[in-house]
């Protein structure tokens, strides 16, 4: 029984540590950004199936009647554009494919 307490209290310590460092959503997607500071337009239409961004660039996307400009700042990784779209901008799936960028450094060079 000895052995168990401090096990349990360890575990439990773990735990608590681990949702304390937890990715937050701009931790993941990247965040909002004023419009002045866009580097390009993006216009999605009803046929766009994917977008294809530079990791850490400035965009402005036009969908559904609605203008949002966002932080590509997050994890290097795809995602649904409709995550981080206002409410009824994406009537469909189109997927964001995040490109390395100057931001990423290099890889063995």
């Amino acid at each position: 029984m000895k052995l168990f307490v401090p096990t349990l209290a360890a575990l439990t310590l773990s735990c608590a540590s681990l949702s304390a460092a937890a990715l937050t959503f701009g931790d993941l997607y990247g965040e909002p950004a004023e419009a002045s500071a866009a580097d390009r337009t993006i216009v999605v239409t009803p046929g766009t199936k994917f977008v294809d961004i530079k990791h850490g660039e400035i965009v402005k996307i036009v969908a559904g009647g609605k203008e949002f400009t966002w932080d590509f700042d997050g994890l290097l990784q795809p995602f649904e554009l409709a995550k981080i779209a206002p409410q009824g901008a994406i009537d469909h799936s189109v997927r964001v494919n995040l490109q390395r960028s100057e931001i990423d450094g290099t890889l063995g060079d």
